[in-house]
């Protein structure tokens, strides 16, 4: 018997030490700094390092599914390196930035990357998603699975029938101003945005629905936007539901596939099924920046328009004033007073966009904290570098005038 121990005690260990030879760094550094719990706003900084890079992999992180790209690549020339005016360095190390790409013009102007990741890896987005979300409804009307973002929520979700959302229209869920009443404070365990992760579905029912067809009204729909990543999850429940396809096979069908994102990248999924689609889409950095590119183009790809006229501007027009001076809100777009607009993420995840300058800023990063709301003044110091990055753009422009 004991001998019979010493031989399964040995045979785990070789299979460990075999496990461990075989795993790639972003693995082993996983492995080491292994998160104890599901909720990642407890999570160690060495913890959040390890496991931003491979949110698909971490064991207590649920299942994710494979956005696929295809075969061509579009491409990113490197343009002249941009002269910001600052320590981009001393920036990156203050934000903990883990990727930070610059296109201007279709070129890259800057490109670096930071804790010991790579353009070759991929980061979690956390609600960059939003945008990526609310992008689908867009593609969902184009295809004709949807008629029109004034019709009701409970159209396309029969199981929201008889609640609060029955008098929400998807216009409403887009600019988060359905009127329900919902708390999103990230440092709140009793937060709506806390209690509906750890909810536990009816039977046969989604559980992003299941927890949020209990809501109450606050005010009448159309008066008050409140920031819900809950309803940002019934989006992609809806967009599922209208064209009968999950969500990560609709992006890759649409524009990760044809507009020639480098890698494939991947999509959390909640414990029923669907893709998380207020969060948490894991891509490299360039392909957050290719993303980016489809929007300053138009929403084209492969030379078609997957979008309906006019989508993205109305997308990236200001609906309702937010509790930030700088920004407003759009359809899951942050929008500011210049026409420029971003899709933000906790911890510093950011797709910045500027029309006019034909230009974009893709970054990944761990911050210290989440928001700024909880300690730090990291979004005020990213804002500062986007306004910064603009200028220098700009006495470039007046220097070759």
């Amino acid at each position: 018997m004991r001998k019979w121990i010493i031989g399964i005690l040995i045979a785990l260990v070789a299979a460990g030490s075999i496990f461990w030879l075989t795993a790639d760094k972003d693995m082993r550094r996983l492995i080491l700094n292994m998160p104890t719990n599901k909720d990642v706003l407890f999570w160690s900084i060495p913890q959040r390092d390890a496991a931003f890079r491979t949110m698909d992999r971490v064991p207590l992180v649920v299942k994710s599914r494979i956005i696929s790209t295809g075969k061509k690549v579009y491409p990113l020339p490197k343009g002249a390196p941009l002269d910001v005016g600052i320590d981009v360095e001393a920036y990156m190390k203050d934000q903990r930035t883990a990727g930070l790409v610059i296109i201007q013009d279709g070129k890259i102007r800057l490109e670096k990357y930071g804790l010991d990741f790579s353009g070759d890896g991929r980061w979690t987005s956390f609600s960059v998603a939003k945008s990526f979300t609310s992008t689908l409804v867009g593609a969902a009307i184009r295809d004709g699975y949807i008629k029109s973002i004034d019709d009701k929520v409970s159209d396309y979700i029969p199981d929201l029938k008889g609640s609060v959302y029955d008098d929400v229209t998807i216009r409403q869920l887009l600019t988060m101003t359905s009127g329900v009443k919902w708390n999103e404070d990230y440092a709140d365990p009793k937060s709506d945005v806390a209690l509906f992760n750890a909810h536990k579905a009816e039977p046969g029912v989604d559980v992003t629905v299941s927890y949020m067809r209990k809501l109450k009204r606050e005010v009448p729909p159309g008066t008050k936007w409140v920031y819900k990543t809950g309803e940002t999850n019934l989006i992609g429940v809806l967009v599922s539901s209208a064209t009968k396809k999950n969500l990560s096979d609709y992006l890759s069908e649409k524009i990760w596939r044809p507009f020639g994102m480098e890698q494939n990248a991947s999509w959390l999924l909640g414990p029923t099924g669907h893709e998380i689609s207020g969060c948490c889409v894991q891509a490299s950095t360039r392909d957050f920046a290719r993303f980016g590119l489809f929007m300053l183009g138009g929403g084209m790809a492969e030379g078609k328009a997957v979008l309906p006229d006019g989508w993205i501007a109305a997308a990236t027009t200001k609906h309702a004033d937010t509790s930030q001076a700088e920004f407003g809100y759009g359809y899951q777009w942050w929008t500011m007073n210049d026409g420029s607009y971003t899709a933000r993420g906790i911890f510093g995840q950011g797709i910045f966009i500027d029309p006019r300058r034909k230009l974009i800023i893709a970054s990944n990063s761990n911050w210290p904290h989440a928001t700024d709301r909880q300690g730090g003044h990291q979004a005020e110091k990213r804002l500062m570098f986007y306004k910064q990055v603009q200028l220098a753009i700009d006495n470039e422009a007046k220097a070759i005038k």
